[in-house]
């Protein structure tokens, strides 16, 4: 199941630009002190470095990720999610654009 709605929580009202505009995305920070980011893939391949563990959940559209070391692309579409590790890196890439949430810790 896809998540809809994230509350309740401060959103960061400037956005994060990564991969010349082609990833857009804002903060969410809660009570409880997690931290998500909500945003979009425009049609590209990009490379993202981690600091924690990330979990992608696809809202809309699909992609295609690499996670480091890795030579498969591996597919994942609205309502599937994949998990990256801490201090690491992963590409992504998709050609129709990509609406995620990205749940960090």
């Amino acid at each position: 199941m896809t998540t809809e709605t994230l509350n309740p929580a401060a959103v960061a009202t400037k956005a994060n630009l990564f991969g010349d505009g082609k990833c857009v995305s804002h903060t969410l920070h809660f009570a409880d002190g997690r931290r998500k980011t909500v945003g979009v893939i425009l049609p590209s391949t990009l490379t993202f470095n981690t600091g924690a563990p990330e979990i992608m959940e696809g809202v809309a559209g699909s992609c295609e990720y690499r996670l480091n070391g890795s030579k498969a692309w591996i597919k994942s579409g609205a309502g599937e999610k994949f998990s990256v590790p801490a201090n690491s890196k992963f590409e992504i890439r998709t050609d129709e654009g990509y609406h995620y949430i990205c749940h960090f810790g």
